[in-house]
């Protein structure tokens, strides 16, 4: 493969053990996620639609209106479910657990046709209409779950059959799409199998196959559009096309010379996920440089402050700059998701706190409130508001965000490193123990911290002898007043900072211990004025942790609350009902809606009174009593020079 300059890649999920705090998250994918996402694959009929042994059930779920249904996706669905149960195989072997997925496994090898081409859908139910859809029908998305799913499932348990099943998928790819004799100049239009191809590259050491993915990206918003010659070719009129535009599928400009980001969410993250994978492994400047543009584009002018992202419902996307509202956001768990594959591969050319602070903060508010406590319920879309109406489901009929936030957390052991030929980049703070590959010498690293609660990290170094490498530590943006030591010995964090890591090189020897201290005091965040749904408003943050106000905690008028400028923690407590989180308790007013009385409108405003109000990580909420919920609390008076 390619190897022009430093190239940093994650670690396999085996090579990372996570304790701690994401340890107890592990053992709730083990102990319930995992089973569940097949019990419910399986209650909502995918079994069925694979096993050629029975009949093929056809239509289970209408087509709708665009042309397609949401069946068309259950090879996805139960590709991520896979994938899921292979890093938690790693975690925690079950030997019944494993004979599941393996008869899935069985029963797609069965199911692929000769010359490789595999789809439950293209195959048993409208066998005649394969590849006449690339925009609408996501085959090559099924395809690219199904790849990911293959190389997690090699790496967890080595056995080969579903990587060779994907292997032969991809060999027919490759003769099916281009510009040869009789090929399709065609991409996908729910982009997935580029990030899917690069890790069969990988893990295969094929470069076809990255050869491939890098054919879909170049493709993709070409002239003429092929997604409007196919459609016409299959005698769809464009005018009928329900999203209007290809913005959609991020394929209305060929992707380097893409600015803004626009379409469906997790679609475009995806794909800046692809294009990452693939600035790494060729060295592409253009891409990197195109993504640096669409990264800053959505990240100041179009993101949460949880990292979630795509406001409206009706595209499951963006909208227009600084439109984040808060009661009816979106912001699909998918989305957050797919920000943190997409910002953990913008790291591959080198550590950078402008890349992993974000892939930080999607990842416990964005993505994780999408799983409760427990593994057992979801949330699809994720508000920064509720009355008390908003809960979590057991499924959902598209249920792409259960396993896929799954999978994340059963993974996260691979996005905490990434290693190149002389360097360890560290990315993510959490207990675990990382055996790892540097300079072709295996080393190993033991993270001892209570992270996110707490900001003290220790890190031992186990080499087999004196090793020389340099081992970068993300000091995030809001850790003000960091401090660093190496056995001991006080480092000057500013002096070693590089692009918002501290670079240590060194001959490292065995027993040597790093200690770092992240500062976590609570610290208002607030929003651009531009952002009108905030205006006046105050979101608090401790650490990583986004945090919210709760009716379980507090009275129902949460909007009534008012933070002062200056905020201090008059307490904290650990939650076991939460799985021992921290509460943090602050000195607030309060309006007085008791002593408003009958009016809806008055000449005065509500008289206030002291009051104490209890705050809790947004990503655990609605996992005790149901009640309201509140982001962006009210702020109190500020300096007119803020600055």
């Amino acid at each position: 493969m390619p190897n022009l300059e430093k190239q940093f890649r994650p670690p396999a999920v085996p090579a990372v053990r996570v304790d701690g705090y994401w340890g107890k998250w592990q053992d709730s994918i083990c102990n319930a996620t995992a089973g569940i996402l097949l019990d419910r694959c399986v209650e909502a009929g995918m079994l069925d639609a694979i096993d050629v042994r029975k009949p093929s059930p056809g239509v289970v779920i209408p087509i709708q209106p665009w042309g397609g249904t949401t069946q068309m996706f259950w090879d996805s669905d139960l590709a991520k479910s896979i994938e899921t149960i292979a890093y938690a195989l790693y975690r925690k072997p079950d030997a019944t657990l494993e004979a599941r997925a393996d008869e899935i496994i069985d029963m797609y090898e069965r199911l692929q046709d000769d010359n490789g081409y595999l789809n439950a859908w293209f195959q048993r139910v409208q066998p005649d209409r394969r590849w006449t859809n690339l925009r609408d029908h996501h085959e090559l998305y099924c395809a690219g779950h199904l790849m990911e799913a293959a190389v997690a499932y090699y790496q967890a348990t080595g056995k080969r059959k579903l990587l060779d099943i994907m292997c032969r998928f991809a060999d027919h790819m490759i003769t099916v799409f281009g510009h040869g004799e009789g090929q399709l100049p065609g991409y996908c239009g729910h982009q997935e199998i580029e990030l899917a191809l690069v890790k069969l590259a990988r893990v295969t050491g094929e470069k076809k196959y990255l050869d491939l993915s890098k054919y879909f990206i170049d493709e993709r918003g070409q002239e003429p559009n092929f997604f409007d010659a196919e459609a016409v070719r299959d005698g769809r009129p464009l005018a009928d096309y329900i999203q209007k535009n290809n913005e959609y599928s991020q394929s209305h400009q060929p992707v380097r010379d893409q600015k803004k980001v626009v379409g469906h969410a997790v679609r475009a993250m995806y794909m800046y996920s692809g294009m990452a994978d693939l600035a790494t492994e060729y060295n592409d400047d253009a891409l990197t440089s195109a993504l640096e543009t669409l990264w800053d584009d959505v990240t100041t002018k179009q993101m949460y402050v949880t990292g979630g992202i795509g406001p409206s419902a009706s595209n499951e996307g963006f909208t227009d700059y600084y439109d984040l509202p808060n009661e009816t956001a979106y912001a699909e768990t998918c989305a957050s998701v797919a920000l943190v594959f997409w910002a953990s591969r913008m790291l591959g050319r080198g550590p950078n706190r402008r890349f992993a602070d974000i892939m930080e903060q999607a990842l416990y508010n964005g993505a994780l409130t999408g799983l409760s406590l427990d593994g057992k319920t979801f949330f699809y879309d994720n508000p920064l508001e509720s009355t008390g109406k908003h809960h979590r489901w057991k499924w959902h009929h598209c249920p792409c965000c259960p396993p896929n936030i799954a999978r994340l957390v059963a993974s996260i052991g691979s996005y905490m490193y990434a290693v190149a030929d002389d360097e360890v980049a560290v990315h993510l703070y959490g207990q675990n123990t990382a055996r790892l590959t540097v300079a072709g010498k295996d080393i190993e690293l033991r993270q001892q911290t209570s992270y996110p609660w707490d900001g003290a990290v220790s890190i031992e170094v186990d080499v087999a002898e004196p090793q020389a490498f340099a081992m970068s530590l993300r000091i995030p943006e809001w850790a003000i007043g960091a401090s660093l030591s190496v056995n001991g010995e006080a480092v000057d964090v500013s002096g070693c900072l590089k692009d918002g890591y501290a670079r240590l090189e060194r001959t490292w020897q065995k027993g040597d211990r790093i200690l770092l201290d992240l500062p976590m005091s609570l610290r208002p965040q607030y929003a651009n004025p531009k952002v009108r749904q905030d205006a006046g408003r105050v979101a608090l943050m401790r650490g990583p942790l986004v945090y919210c106000a709760e009716e379980v905690d507090n009275d129902a008028d949460l909007n009534a609350y008012v933070v002062p400028p200056s905020v201090s923690e008059a307490g904290t407590e650990q939650i076991e009902a939460l799985g021992g989180a921290i509460a943090v308790d602050i000195e607030v007013a309060k309006e007085d809606i008791d002593g408003w009385g009958a009016a809806l409108y008055r000449s005065r405003p509500a008289a206030r009174h002291a009051a104490r109000l209890r705050l809790v990580p947004y990503h655990l909420w609605d996992n005790r009593d149901p009640g309201a919920m509140l982001v962006w609390l009210q702020a109190g008076d500020t300096q007119a020079n803020g600055g």
